[in-house]
């Protein structure tokens, strides 16, 4: 959910739909369909899953808690 706070990336994936489905044309059957949008869907996740994180939260919260223990050790 975090990743839609636009549609941007819904628009992405509708681009790569139209694009991939331009160069077939015209499908045999509704399952070369479902399986055409099978691959890109599971395409799309791996690299949601997989892909570069522009904000480690980890460093952060390592951050918090040492600013943390310095407060304690001063007060």
């Amino acid at each position: 959910r975090r990743r839609l706070r636009t549609t941007n990336s819904v628009e992405r994936l509708n681009e790569e739909i139209r694009r991939r489905e331009r160069v077939i044309r015209i499908f045999p059957n509704r399952a070369s369909v479902l399986r055409l949008l099978g691959a890109l869907l599971m395409e799309m996740d791996e690299k949601w899953a997989t892909g570069h994180r522009y904000l480690d939260m980890q460093e952060y919260w390592v951050w918090r808690a040492s600013k943390a223990s310095v407060v304690k050790q001063l007060a």
